[in-house]
């Protein structure tokens, strides 16, 4: 095949891509709450695939899984994580639900078949263009080794654990202010009473 003729037919494809593309925005908008085509999806994962450095791929996780040291991690996926990817993994949550893409399925083998320096790659230097930021640099690397071992136990995640982790869950001011009034009434305090303008705001 002539090198013209190559070149045309890259050009032709690229040009029918974007056509598409444009054709998705002016269906759809750019609103977040659409979900990416899979076109979209296979050209990010392999794009996220081929950014990964070759040592990235083939670091091996230097923490030992245990009792102790998934509970930590839990609670700190708990703390950290869970507000967008929902204490079981699935990204079902309200900040989840509003990304695009939407946050991934933690237990099904995209993410699981992974290796564990690639979900230490992504924890610490986050995805462009998603809703994932980068937390290397704002704690121990031990901490996202840590959570490579609980993303690792998701798919067996028990119903005492998730229990366990809702108290570890980031809570708003509204969430707090029920907490302590609860706490009161237990010491035998009497209850504020609160105008209902204050109870919604």
């Amino acid at each position: 095949m002539k090198r013209g003729t190559v070149l045309l037919l890259v050009l032709v494809t690229a040009a029918g891509l974007l056509a598409a593309a444009a054709a998705s925005i002016f269906h759809h908008g750019l609103s977040a709450r659409a979900t990416p085509s899979g076109l979209e999806t296979a050209i990010a994962r392999n794009a996220r695939r081929l950014s990964w450095p070759q040592d990235a791929r083939s670091a091996k996780n230097p923490i030992t899984s245990s009792p102790e040291t998934l509970r930590q991690a839990r609670l700190h996926f708990a703390d950290h994580c869970a507000v967008c990817h929902g204490n079981d993994g699935s990204g079902d949550s309200m900040m989840g639900r509003g990304l695009y893409p939407k946050p991934p399925d933690l237990r099904k083998p995209e993410t699981q078949n992974l290796s564990d320096g690639e979900v230490f790659w992504i924890i610490e230097n986050g995805v462009r263009f998603t809703g994932m930021p980068a937390f290397g640099g704002h704690g121990s690397a031990e901490d996202s080794w840590k959570l490579v071992l609980f993303i690792r136990h998701l798919p067996d995640l028990a119903a005492e654990e998730r229990l366990e982790m809702e108290r570890y869950n980031p809570k708003g001011p509204e969430d707090l202010s029920e907490e302590q009034e609860e706490q009161d009434f237990l010491r035998g305090e009497p209850l504020q009473q609160k105008s209902k303008a204050e109870r919604h705001h």
